[in-house]
């Protein structure tokens, strides 16, 4: 069994044992960490703090589930780099492409609150295939956005998963589930052939989930022996998320 990492010994301490328990703010006061809004010019959320308390505040009229992992976030500041000045800009919090290893503690902690192993597994259960509907319904129990959610469920559900971020520029991001094999990299460019091009510059919101070969998403020798699951659905910023599913053994061998 997976020891409790700090986040969930909190919420275990607390007595936290169903989703609608991860009050943020009550968890935070518990911490000694105060939680206000405000108009921010430069940042999303930024903590500042001395000896055991500290203030977090939250840009004011934001998404309510950002806002939530915004808070947690900060919180991971909190536990992780106390005596460090902590701002983070929109592009910090929640990004996988971020290069900062104190962002990504950070995120990682805010995982954790917000989505408990705990919790979060056997809620998964309820999910055997990979989709954005699993996703998104996961993201209703646990107010969560779909992207946190989709990145907790590549880090949780065994899914062999890549889930990609395209722009109008192309590829922006991408990460593997554990049981995918390094080698599978995803393509910069999409196929124009592909339901994710059709939801990038097209009116559709998301795409189904289908069946294309995993040469529309990967340049590696033998790509084209393979078959692939793929669905995409629009994201913020013009971009989308592509949950591309190893459907096939031979890729994961």
């Amino acid at each position: 069994m997976t020891a409790d990492s700090p986040a969930e010994a909190l919420l275990r301490s607390l007595g936290v044992t169903r989703p609608a328990d991860i009050d943020l703010e009550a968890i935070a006061w518990s911490a000694g960490v105060k939680v206000r809004d405000a108009v921010l010019e430069s940042c999303e959320a930024r903590i500042i703090g001395y000896n055991d308390r500290a203030i977090i505040t939250v840009q004011r009229g934001g998404d309510p589930r950002r806002r939530r992992f915004s808070i947690g976030h900060e919180l991971g500041h909190w536990a992780h780099h106390r005596g460090r000045s902590s701002v983070c800009r929109s592009s910090e919090i929640g990004n996988p492409g971020s290069a900062s290893q104190l962002e990504r503690q950070a995120d990682r902690f805010a995982a954790d609150l917000l989505m408990p192993r705990y919790l979060f597994l056997p809620s998964l259960a309820a999910h055997r295939r990979p989709s954005f509907e699993a996703i998104d319904a996961l993201a209703n129990d646990y107010a969560t956005s779909r992207l946190a959610t989709a990145l907790r469920c590549l880090d949780l559900a065994g899914w062999p998963v890549v889930l990609v971020c395209h722009g109008n520029g192309g590829r922006r991001w991408f990460k593997r589930s554990p049981s995918v094999p390094d080698h599978w990299f995803p393509r910069e460019d999409l196929d124009a052939s592909s339901s994710a091009f059709t939801v990038l510059f097209g009116d559709a919101e998301r795409s189904p989930l289908q069946t294309t070969g995993a040469d529309s998403w990967f340049d590696q020798r033998g790509a084209a022996r393979f078959r692939l699951t793929e669905q995409s659905v629009k994201a913020h910023g013009g971009e989308i998320l592509t949950l591309l599913t190893l459907t096939d053994s031979g890729m994961l061998g």
